[in-house]
């Protein structure tokens, strides 16, 4: 399955609200009015695209509309695509690791995101790209964090590095990097405890981690990925907002697209805060966290066959 047919079957639900409710705007009135305008930015607000991004495609819709004059066909889902790949510089933002093994990716957020999930699926696609892959489970904290991690490393044929609840996290992290330089890892993958982006004294305890890392293997850790689950729609905005603040963001990874109507908080996250979406997760099968392509991303929410005009 292509990179694009993937996206539009994990934003099926995301793609099916923004068509119906913008078809239903414009059908009953197919002129472009003050109401239709106020009405499609709250759909696309609903969507969770963002203000910003919101307004841009709002903007443009009116601009075009009033710049041929009122006459002809405007598609407006092919305003919104169009306005959302000019957003972007770039395509895709693929991970930024060294050459020299091991890359170390420090794997963060709140409790329920789907974090340890998301470090297993990273280590099944970096293990392809690097030759081998480690995961090192430093949430000491939730119980049966360990033993998910490790099932997971069975699955995948990724080794594990852990040790015992309640055990020091930068301790773990410390163990794990040491073992991935002396093997020569092409990357150690580290899963964190889950915290509340609020709690300062857990926030802390991440820094240490990472202090820890960097003492080990100069540089490390070389990504810091964010996991955000979709359903939670802008609320994952505050927790990069305020997880950026304490351990500088590299990037983030959304995980539940396809189980939400709100896939585009993607967006809003990358647009308004500059993080860049570095993958989403659009299933539950390793192979189903993709790498982000934003110009994938707008066709899957704004297909070209789904197309809504005014004249």
């Amino acid at each position: 399955m292509s990179l694009f047919s993937r996206f539009k079957s994990g934003l099926k639900k995301t793609q099916e609200k923004l068509g119906h409710e913008i078809k239903r705007i414009f059908t009953g009135s197919p002129r472009l009015t003050a109401d239709s305008l106020e009405e499609l930015e709250y759909v696309l607000i609903s969507a969770d695209l963002g203000m910003a991004l919101t307004q841009q495609i709002v903007g443009a819709v009116q601009k075009q509309y009033e710049s041929q004059g009122r006459k002809g066909d405007l598609d407006i889902p092919a305003v919104a695509r169009q306005e959302i790949e000019a957003s972007f510089e770039h395509r895709q933002s693929p991970l930024e690791l060294p050459d020299q093994p091991p890359a170390v990716i420090s794997v963060v957020g709140v409790n329920g995101v789907g974090k340890t999930t998301s470090c297993a699926k990273l280590a099944y696609l970096l293990k392809q790209e690097r030759g081998s892959a480690m995961l090192a489970a430093c949430d000491t904290f939730r119980a049966a964090a360990i033993e998910q991690l490790k099932l997971w490393g069975e699955r995948l044929d990724v080794p594990v590095i852990a040790g015992e609840y309640g055990a020091d996290p930068a301790a773990i992290a410390h163990d794990a990097v040491g073992s991935a330089v002396s093997k020569k890892t092409g990357v150690l993958l580290i899963d964190t405890a889950g915290r509340l982006h609020t709690k300062k004294n857990l926030m802390q305890e991440l820094q240490k981690v990472h202090r820890v890392m960097g003492k080990q293997l100069p540089d490390a850790p070389h990504e810091t990925l964010l996991v955000v689950d979709a359903t939670t729609g802008m609320n994952a905005m505050n927790q990069a907002r305020e997880f950026h603040k304490m351990a500088p963001l590299t990037g983030v990874i959304v995980t539940k697209l396809d189980s939400t109507s709100k896939g585009g908080m993607a967006l809003a996250i990358q647009k308004e805060l500059g993080i860049p979406i570095k993958f989403v997760g659009l299933g539950e099968q390793p192979e189903d966290l993709q790498p982000f392509d934003a110009y994938d991303f707008a066709r899957a929410l704004f297909p070209e066959d789904e197309s809504t005009t005014v004249s």
